[in-house]
């Protein structure tokens, strides 16, 4: 069995969690029952899980450090893991690379602005 591993969601995927736990007022109609927000929740967990790399249905609070973070048994292998966090780090690193590529951009096109015309 793969071990227990302290995750942290984005606050997206907080909200998006806490939406599909809200009751949703219905009219029943026929022999129609619509689906509850129990099963709601347990849909956005397995998303989550999927997403994530973790087992839903071992999902537990961490104390002491907010909503975002909690402790599951990872559906993963080692290598699996290893190879989602070096993409997550490229993704992240190329983020900051377009960001910071941006800004020189920007700070650029200030200064040739500010310079005396001939």
């Amino acid at each position: 069995m793969n071990p227990r591993v302290e995750y942290e969601m984005t606050h997206a995927q907080l909200d998006t969690l806490l939406e599909a736990c809200r009751p949703t007022p219905v009219i029943k109609i026929g022999n129609y029952t619509p689906d509850s927000p129990q099963e709601n929740a347990n849909r956005a967990w397995a998303a989550l899980g999927t997403e994530m790399g973790f087992e839903p249905m071992t999902v537990r609070p961490v104390q002491g450090k907010g909503q975002r973070f909690f402790t599951a048994v990872s559906s993963e292998t080692q290598e699996q893991r290893a190879e989602r966090e070096a993409r997550e780090t490229q993704e992240q690193r190329q983020a900051e690379i377009d960001h910071h590529t941006a800004e020189i951009a920007k700070h650029q096109a200030a200064l040739a602005a500010l310079e005396p015309r001939p």
